[in-house]
């Protein structure tokens, strides 16, 4: 399932200004030659301080009255801990590493300063066991979100390390009766329910990845009963936060539309008018649907329907308290999304392939001596043994090879970017790309594709894809978000300057 190696407690709000901390030193260098952005934030934006930490606890993965868990890792000692914060708001985050090993946080879909990204070693470097670093993050888009570890991915997420973040919009207009959170997460757990070694092996992290052998969601075996008002409107967030795991979303009420995609609206669509009647989803993924619900005491379930038999995710029941009355289905429309828009007249496009690794890959030229980042090196901890995939023949770092490789591409700040990208293996590929939001434009395999907007598509075999964004100066890594394909060399960097 995942790699081999209080989410947000708040405080009272404080003034903006607080000290950096622990930066590391290539994102120091960077900033210092003017490559690192300003936050996007009015300097006398709301504040927020938080007290965060990563450790280990003991978990009742398995339900009661079956053995805990132990070394489950978690946010501020709660399981997939959730917070929110209002759109516009700045947290001040005081991180503490409270693990046996080195971690960083990422702020997953967050338009953050690239300093604050959480990739080691590009933006900073791994914050060792008993080690601190303060990040500065910018809640500039409303949506869901969530943090997790760019170090050891495979590993820490795969026992347990992520935190959900929803960002409110003060404007919204949308109105419901109901919210409710459903993350995917399967655990690699053994009969005692303690964690099988290895956590990935070979034949998975060279195919479609090492699958857990429990399935879970919310971190429990038993699929969450939620009641809610009959006829009511119910707003489903939903998070793959699993390392391997495709799903195909949908449900069998007769009335749900997909509202937002990684957190960033799009034109309702009804799942009846999308193929199959569902939404694939991979990894990192992330939607919002609009559920109608039916009449007193009637049932409606949430399902992946990419099993052998459907897998249920959630049972919504009817309940005359706060009963509505029947109506036709609008789905509600959210605000639209916010973030920079790319002018497709004037786009530079670029074309990646992701496929299988053969032989040495690092076929573009080196970084210069004097580049900042020449001599980083990847950590052992924060990578896999071996290479197995690659973008345009260029893997990361892996096994004894743990030079940082050069960029995928170089782009100027605030330019218009269209990435088509194509996929040359058998298995599909979640690609997600840090500090930006793409529109998703085309797919040479689906043309019936809303575009929508998000961090993270799901590309499969013989699919071309294509998205659009405008670029922010950093350097920001693009890479598969099936954990052990990014372990193994599936994951690239881009030069924004």
């Amino acid at each position: 399932m995942i790699s081999r190696r209080g989410l947000l407690a708040g405080t009272a709000a404080l003034g903006a200004g607080a000290a950096l901390g622990a930066v590391a030193a290539p994102a120091l260098a960077r900033m210092a030659s003017g490559a690192a952005a300003a936050d996007g934030l009015a300097p006398d934006a709301p504040t927020r301080r938080l007290s965060l930490f990563a450790g280990e606890m003991d978990a009742p993965l398995l339900g009661p009255g079956k053995p805990l868990t132990k070394r489950f890792c978690a946010y501020n000692g709660t399981p997939l801990m959730s917070w929110r914060a209002p759109q516009g708001t700045r947290l001040l985050v005081d991180f503490e590493n409270r693990l046996p090993s080195a971690t960083t946080v990422h702020w997953h879909g967050i338009r953050t300063q690239n300093a604050f990204d959480g990739v080691a070693p590009l933006t900073q470097k791994a914050t060792p066991a008993g080690g601190t670093f303060h990040y500065e993050v910018p809640l500039l888009d409303a949506g869901f979100y969530f943090i997790h570890p760019h170090c050891d991915e495979t590993g820490q997420v795969g026992r347990g390390l992520a935190g959900l973040l929803i960002v409110d919009d003060p404007k919204e207009t949308a109105v419901f009766d109901l919210e409710h959170v459903v993350v995917v997460k399967d655990w690699r757990l053994g009969e005692d329910g303690q964690w099988l070694a290895p956590m990935s092996t070979d034949d998975g992290a060279s195919t479609a990845g090492t699958f857990g052998t429990v399935r879970a969601t919310n971190a429990s075996t038993t699929p969450a009963r939620v009641e809610a008002p009959a006829h009511g409107d119910v707003r489903v967030r939903l998070l793959v936060a699993d390392s391997t795991r495709i799903i195909d979303f949908g449900s069998d009420a007769k009335d749900m539309a997909l509202i937002a995609c990684d957190g960033h609206a799009l034109p309702p669509v009804h799942f009846d008018d999308l193929p199959d009647g569902v939404w694939r989803m991979g990894p990192a993924m992330r939607v919002d649907a609009h559920l109608r619900m039916p009449g007193p005491g009637e049932e409606a379930k949430l399902y992946d329907y990419r099993s052998a038999e459907p897998y249920l995710l959630a049972t919504f029941v009817g309940v005359e308290a706060g009963q509505k009355a029947a109506r036709p289905f609008r789905p509600q429309a959210l605000r639209p999304c916010a973030a920079p828009q790319a002018d497709l007249a004037h786009a530079r496009t670029f074309d990646f392939t992701v496929q299988t690794a053969a032989g040495p890959t690092t076929l573009a030229p080196p970084l210069p001596d004097d580049d900042p980042l020449a001599k980083a090196l990847v950590s052992s901890f924060c990578v896999g043994a071996k290479t197995f995939w690659a973008i345009n023949r260029t893997s990361w770092a892996a096994g004894d090879d743990l030079r940082l490789p050069p960029p995928l591409a170089r782009l100027n700040d605030g330019e218009s970017c269209v990435f088509s990208m194509f996929n040359a293996t058998k298995h599909a590929h979640p690609m997600h790309l840090h500090g930006h939001v793409f529109k998703v434009l085309s797919s040479n395999r689906k043309p019936k594709l809303p575009h929508f907007y998000g961090d993270t598509v799901l590309v499969e075999p013989n699919e071309t894809v294509e998205i659009a964004f405008r670029a922010a100066r950093g350097d920001w890594v693009f890479h598969c978000h099936i954990l052990e394909h990014m372990d193994t060399g599936m994951m690239g960097w881009l030069e924004i300057a």
